[in-house]
């Protein structure tokens, strides 16, 4: 490890732990909602299950409509000043939260997780494009590896202490961790030092999210594997999503266990997203392994046809999960890091907005996937792991056929490996 790296390596820190506190609060505060507010007095209007609907679209909405707006600024802007004034205002939308906790006001609560999602979305590409500002073309695979760990690590642990604070639940408890958190992410952004190309007036002109999609599309187009690396990512996350509602479902239908059990597997999942990027990152180092995209697809879809035909006890499908969700994690990472590797100059803040949005439309794409296919086999998470086998499949093709480079550097992968042993 040069010693360039290592300088890097400490100062990515302020980065990815700033990463972590943001997306621990925007899942703190939405799981918080959940599980509270169904002790509270709901609108005639608002059932609980429509409650959690609303909560969760909070947070995908915003990055489909104001992503735009969050590419200008990492274009026009230096995206130090706009993460951390960005961060700032995270702490008045916290205090928002408490006084709709306080007077239980659920429209206020709901509006404060609106506001939440919406800070975020605006941040969200200068944030991501910090990593190349940080660490160089080097960094890639450390970077988004590392990165990509601590926000599945914010995920798991804002779900779960949600979960604790909402079983022992005071405000003052509820308000302590909220702020406290907010607080801590806006002064560790405040720590980060980047090295910025200068800015740009010159960025996308249109706010219209299709057109912003078409526009960045092209500009893609013109350096290589950069589209193909926004669909991998948007995939992963397609893919992601998909297992989780459907590791609810299978639980309930096939194993019989409880809510907690069920928990327990989806937290165990994003341990495991959260180790593959985290080993994948580190033995990646200043190298980006595209030649690791066709073996981790191929053991994914291994893994979900084991799923599907195997008859598994409870605890070997937790331990299938898990597996499936480490591979994905390796999956993730060279996709990333393709797109941090790319020249992208100030652009990369659009490109990581086009990037945001691809993602959430193929979340969204993938829960209408789960959907009819629940719908049209009543609930049979069977055929739900059947149409993700599908999915992956295609993915495989996509990568595998599109660019013959992908095959050279896998087989390349497999000879290092061979006589490495």
């Amino acid at each position: 490890m040069s010693f360039a790296m290592e300088q890097n390596r400490q100062k990515w820190f302020s980065l990815f732990i700033c990463n972590f506190f943001g997306v621990f609060n925007d899942n703190f505060l939405k799981n918080s909602i959940i599980f509270v507010t169904i002790a509270w007095s709901l609108p005639t209007w608002l059932s609980h299950s429509q409650l959690i609907s609303i909560v969760s679209s909070c947070l995908v909405i915003p990055y489909l409509i104001f992503s735009p707006l969050g590419g200008r600024f990492a274009v026009r802007y230096s995206k130090l000043k706009v993460f951390r004034v960005l961060k700032l205002i995270e702490i008045p939308i916290m205090m928002i939260a408490c006084v709709a906790f306080f007077k239980h006001w659920i429209v206020l609560a709901i509006v404060s997780m609106l506001i939440m999602g919406i800070q975020s979305s605006l941040y969200s590409p200068s944030k991501y494009s910090l990593i190349r500002d940080i660490g160089g073309e080097e960094g890639a695979s450390f970077g988004s590896g590392m990165f990509e760990t601590m926000a599945f690590l914010g995920i798991l642990l804002g779900t779960f202490v949600a979960s604790v604070v909402s079983d022992h639940f005071s405000l003052w408890l509820f308000s302590s961790v909220i702020l406290g958190i907010a607080l801590m992410g806006y002064l560790s952004s405040k720590t980060i030092k980047a090295v910025e190309l200068p800015v740009e007036k010159t960025g996308s002109e249109t706010l219209n999210p299709i057109r912003f999609v078409r526009q960045n599309y092209l500009f893609a187009r013109e350096h290589k594997l950069v589209n193909s690396a926004i669909i991998g990512s948007s995939s992963f996350w397609l893919i992601s999503g998909m297992v989780q509602m459907n590791v609810i479902i299978h639980c309930k239908n096939v194993y019989g266990v409880s809510n907690s059990l069920t928990g327990l597997v989806m937290a165990f999942a994003a341990i495991g997203i959260a180790a593959g990027t985290s080993v994948t990152g580190k033995y990646s180092g200043t190298v980006v392994r595209k030649g690791l995209i066709i073996p981790a697809l191929c053991g994914m879809i291994l893994n979900l046809v084991l799923l599907l035909i195997v008859p598994l006890s409870f605890g070997t499908f937790a331990a299938g999960i898990v597996v499936f969700a480490f591979i994905a994690g390796v999956f993730q990472v060279p996709c990333m890091a393709m797109m941090q590797q790319a020249d992208l100059g100030r652009k990369r803040g659009d490109t990581i907005a086009y990037l945001n949005m691809m993602n959430f439309l193929f979340i969204l794409a993938g829960t209408g996937l789960f959907s009819l296919t629940t719908a049209l086999t009543g609930e049979n998470s069977y055929a739900v792991f059947g149409v993700m086998i599908a999915v992956c499949a295609v993915i495989l093709l996509y990568f595998a056929f599109r660019y013959p480079d992908f095959r050279t550097e896998t087989r390349l992968l497999f000879e290092k490996s061979g006589n490495q042993l």
